[in-house]
């Protein structure tokens, strides 16, 4: 009963959002890879919000019910039919009466299993489409026949550009490269490696006077002109690319680059996306707990590696999801990955889940002493453990899929309780029902 009732929610929120695509004309990007989505996404809004009014998708409303919510401007009504049948009638109410309406949105398209982008996105007409990064195991690669089949799913949302439209690469992606080789929009390409448009190099962690790290710093290239990028509040590449893919979106819409840089100083990213955190006992905390495949941990653990400190550095990694067939080689492979960027003996790694058994097989192999790996069933263990065992001057990555629910593992050990709901993911009431 509940999945006839979603898709008729489904298919009445997609006619109403086509009825007020069609009344108020906004031009339309959309994002779409494995990682990276929605860092893009908001390092894009940071940009355009400076120029035009935008909207962007809230949260991660990537979904066939969460892209029609972003255009409608209305809220997830989860189980409850009266706020989704409230919905409707605003959605109705804001195609018959004329109302003050974005002239941007910019949307965030998932994939999870073959047909989705059917059936989330092939109706929309996009002025501007960018494609992030793929990995070598994406993250939902388990529903999916093979890479290439998953690859071709998220590489659809090119057939949604019109005509004139701008189509944005990662250049340093092998498979999203070769995308451009099957377009014939005109393409911005963006990252480290020569011929990219938007030119990355130097990327470095930044620190404060007292040597406390407080961000990110690196230079782009772009056309003969250069120009010094800093963000500060987070770490890891992954919030690089982001600012490159905006930065190219820029370019292609040739807005002035300098104040596109500026725009990006202290921009708005979303919980849980390497963003730093003061913690208890002096602590720092890398909250990465929104998601997690092998990709994404792969550079967690390398941006943790690269960070100066004082203390200890300690990596808590929960299970990642549907990775299918290839679940027992990326965990054994992620343990091998912290190992080498953690000391080998005095550095702390927690695994959490019962997948992530495979991630302390690893890091053993790779020669991490198993003394310095503890191991929990679920986040609600290692939150209680945490809170006791945080040593000053401590650095502390917290990453795993959605499903393991991390974030409450970096609230047990951030300073500022008071603002816990806009500091941390999944703080819906509904998210905090469910074990």
């Amino acid at each position: 009963m509940k999945t006839i009732f979603k898709k008729i929610i489904a298919y009445i929120l997609r006619i109403e959002s086509r009825l007020v695509i069609y009344k108020y004309k906004p031009k339309i990007l959309a994002i779409t890879g494995s990682v990276g989505k929605t860092s893009t996404k908001d390092a894009v809004y940071a940009i355009l919000s400076k120029v035009s009014y935008v909207r962007k998708s809230e949260k991660s409303y990537n979904s066939e019910i969460g892209l029609p919510l972003t255009i409608l401007g209305v809220a997830n009504g989860w189980n409850n039919p009266l706020v989704w049948l409230r919905n409707i009638v605003k959605g109705f109410w804001l195609f018959l009466i004329p109302h003050k309406y974005p002239e941007w949105l910019v949307l965030e398209v998932g994939v999870g299993k073959p047909d989705d982008m059917h059936h989330t996105a092939s109706w929309l007409k996009t002025d501007a489409v960018i494609i992030t990064a793929i990995g070598d195991t994406p993250a939902h690669i388990e529903f999916f026949s093979s890479r290439k089949t998953l690859i071709e799913e998220k590489s659809k949302l090119i057939k949604t550009l019109k005509r004139d439209g701008l189509l944005i690469l990662n250049v340093d992606d092998e498979d999203v490269r070769a995308m451009k080789n099957n377009s014939k929009h005109r393409t911005v390409t963006y990252g480290f490696k020569d011929g990219a448009d938007i030119l990355g190099s130097s990327d470095n962690i930044s620190y404060d006077d007292t040597g406390i790290p407080k961000g990110i710093i690196f230079r782009i290239d772009e056309g003969g002109n250069s120009f010094p990028v800093i963000i500060e509040g987070v770490f890891g590449r992954n919030h690089v690319y982001a600012s490159l893919g905006a930065l190219a979106l820029s370019l292609g819409l040739k807005l002035n680059m300098l104040s596109a840089v500026n725009a990006l100083k202290n921009y708005d990213v979303s919980p849980g996306r390497m963003r730093l955190l003061r913690g208890i006992n002096n602590s720092l905390i890398i909250d990465d707990t929104y998601n997690s495949s092998p990709f994404a941990c792969e550079s967690a653990l390398k941006t943790l590696g690269a960070v100066e400190s004082n203390g200890r550095k300690i990596a808590i990694l929960g299970d990642m999801l549907e990775l299918g067939r290839h679940t027992e080689e990326a965990h054994r492979n992620i343990g091998k990955i912290a190992s080498e960027n953690l000391s080998e003996n005095t550095d702390v790694l927690i695994v959490v889940g019962p997948r992530a058994q495979a991630i302390k097989s690893g890091a053993i192999e790779a020669g991490m002493k198993e003394k310095n790996i503890f191991e929990f069933s679920n986040s609600h263990e290692v939150s209680v453990f945490i809170k006791t065992s945080i040593k000053n001057n401590d650095l502390i990555l917290v990453k795993g899929s959605q499903g393991m629910r991390m974030e409450r593992v970096v609230e047990a050990m951030i300073l500022d309780q008071e603002n816990r709901e806009k500091l941390l993911v999944r703080q819906d009431e509904e998210w905090k029902k469910k074990k």
